[in-house]
């Protein structure tokens, strides 16, 4: 087993809804609504790729889904000048990616079997996401080289350092590799948390896990009653301490805002 190659004891069994799903002419309207989000999204092009655009058609995606994205205002981004931040949260579900690009716009890294799922795939790689095999260590060096020259240039980057997905925020610890491009680029590191609820309770429904296929986790997603993702920001980590104690600060700030998920 190497960095990227993690596992979770979380299966699709732990996935649950919380409340009954919504009725079959409900989810209909959804998957209408979905397939212009995701068309329009298509139709920006290379434009998608741009701050407010992006941001605007991530949005678009979420509303579409019936999902409510409870989140700070905007984050508008570094000023000239600065390095971007690294972003790194917990990783529970694909739709972590969007709420966190819907509150501000950053290069996402994701794992390269993203760029096969229909529709949504073209739609990350028009949006910058950069592609990456977790199964390869000799990989790393030269991720972590590009993070840090994305970092220098003024944009923030989105990682998910858990290295795979739970159901819950709480997870496991986190992976330090690319914490060392926010060394490297004298970059500060931001922790976020992303949590989900149902009528205000933690709810499961929305992890994708273990062998669950993307086509029945966004039907579970598609289906849920009184959906929200939470976007909880924490204050930024200097970046001059080692990556060592940057992963294991920034795992702290999000497993302090956790409770339990499981019905």
């Amino acid at each position: 087993m190497n960095c990227w190659t993690v596992t979770s004891p979380c299966t699709v069994r732990c996935t649950a809804h919380r409340v009954p799903p919504v009725a079959a002419p409900v989810r209909a309207s959804r998957y209408t609504a979905l397939a212009g989000a995701l068309l329009w999204g298509l139709a920006s092009g290379p434009r998608l790729a741009r701050g407010e655009v992006l941001r605007t058609r991530a949005r678009g995606v979420i509303r579409a889904l019936g999902t409510t994205l409870e989140a700070p205002a905007p984050f508008s981004g570094p000023r000239p000048g600065e390095t971007g931040s690294l972003i790194v949260s917990d990783h529970i579900s694909w739709l972590d990616a969007l709420a966190l690009l819907a509150v501000e716009p950053a290069t996402a890294l994701a794992k390269r079997e993203v760029a096969q799922w229909p529709l949504l795939g073209p739609l990350a790689e028009r949006a910058g996401v950069q592609f990456i095999d977790r199964d390869r260590i000799r990989t790393l060096p030269g991720t972590v080289a590009q993070v840090t020259a994305v970092l220098r240039g003024g944009r923030s980057v989105l990682v998910f350092p858990q290295g795979t997905t739970w159901c819950t925020e709480s997870g496991s610890g986190f992976r330090r590799a690319l914490f060392q491009a926010a060394v490297d680029a004298g970059a500060p590191v931001r922790p976020v948390t992303v949590s989900y609820r149902q009528c205000g309770e933690p709810s499961t429904v929305a992890a994708f896990l273990g062998d669950d296929t993307f086509a029945a986790s966004l039907h579970r997603v598609i289906s849920a009653r009184d959906l929200a993702v939470r976007v909880t920001p924490h204050p930024a980590l200097h970046p001059a301490r080692d990556r060592r104690a940057l992963a294991a600060a920034a795992y702290a700030a999000i497993r302090g805002t956790c409770v339990p998920a499981h019905p």
